[in-house]
């Protein structure tokens, strides 16, 4: 019976043990889900943005998540990338799996589905929507928690979810040695200084806000998850060692190169602007499913376009962009 196989018959129950999480740092990749010209999924454009970040020395990489689309995918296209994610990896680099709902059940689901699929860890978004409270959403954590082997990411993002996170209730989660890590998009500069003290050693706290990266690194935070990594993941990487070498000139001139493309990925449009930026370096198609759209603004493609063009002859792994038609 195969590893996977053996993982979906199993049982997810409580770990007593640490989970080692030295894994956990640097620029790890938000990978968005490339479609085809029929919306189905395009396995292979996804591997090669998978073996891309490997190729870049990247810890790990996040699929089916806020860039991927989470919400648009079905149970069985979840798994599908999970598997083809972990065939990908093969060892070389970790896995993290979305696995966030606003429905504890379906979350605990999907955590299930991402540990029968290979994932090496989840990340679970505060739930969004319905407004639970600072206990509701502890004990929706704690659920979670109490259902799966896999180590868990806290993605805190009060601006998608309507809800935050308190500092009071992630620090009662983190008893658990199975949360390992925060991914903090609130923009509160202060809370990682605030929370290190609080929070058991190991415990890893990474910004998801490419526009905040620098600063939250040379803060001492563990890392970023990015969205613009998928585009330029060498100077992503560069940027990082720079900062946690204590070369912090040098991580800001890398970052100030970053600068343009990480204004060209807007929070409202990251999805569709990352997939665009791809296609310039000729990696899938700008394909997104409804409610997103297509970048199809002209100034917008071109602010894409213009920053790409900025840090093209910089070090990175990608071909001369393609053309406009």
């Amino acid at each position: 019976m195969s590893t996977v196989a053996l993982r979906a018959h199993a049982l997810p129950q409580a770990h007593a043990s640490h989970h080692a999480n030295d894994w956990l740092h640097g620029i790890i990749a938000d990978v968005p889900t490339p479609f085809d010209a029929h919306g189905a999924l395009d396995l292979l454009t996804f591997a090669r943005l998978c073996e891309r970040q490997v190729c870049a020395g990247a810890s790990a990489i996040v699929v089916g998540a806020t860039t991927g689309e989470a919400d648009t995918l079905t149970s069985n296209e979840r798994a599908t990338l999970i598997r083809t994610a972990a065939g990908v990896a093969r060892g070389r680099i970790h896995v993290i799996a979305g696995a966030g709902s606003n429905c504890t059940s379906r979350a605990i689901e999907s955590t299930r589905l991402a540990w029968a699929a290979g994932a090496d860890a989840v990340i679970s978004v505060v739930p969004y929507y319905n407004r639970p409270t600072a206990s509701g959403i502890a004990a929706h954590f704690r659920a979670i928690l109490e259902a799966t082997l896999l180590p868990v990411i806290v993605h805190d993002a009060p601006s998608r979810c309507a809800r935050a996170l308190t500092d009071e209730t992630l620090i009662g989660l983190a008893a658990s040695p199975r949360l390992i890590g925060l991914r903090d998009d609130t923009g509160d500069a202060g809370r990682l200084a605030r929370l290190r003290p609080l929070l058991p050693a190991g415990f890893r706290m990474l910004t998801g806000q490419d526009t905040a990266a620098l600063p939250y690194l040379l803060l001492g935070g563990d890392g970023v998850v990015s969205a613009m990594a998928n585009v330029a993941p060498q100077l992503c990487r560069g940027m990082y060692y720079a900062a946690r070498q204590g070369c912090p000139r040098y991580a800001t001139t890398i970052s100030d190169m970053l600068a343009p493309l990480a204004a060209a990925l807007p929070p409202d449009q990251v999805t569709s602007a990352v997939k665009y930026a791809l296609t310039l370096r000729g990696l899938g198609s700008a394909a997104v499913r409804l409610p997103l759209i297509e970048l199809t603004d002209a100034e917008q493609q071109q602010q894409v376009r213009a920053a790409m063009e900025a840090i093209w002859a910089q070090p990175d792994d990608a071909p001369p962009l393609r053309r406009a038609r």
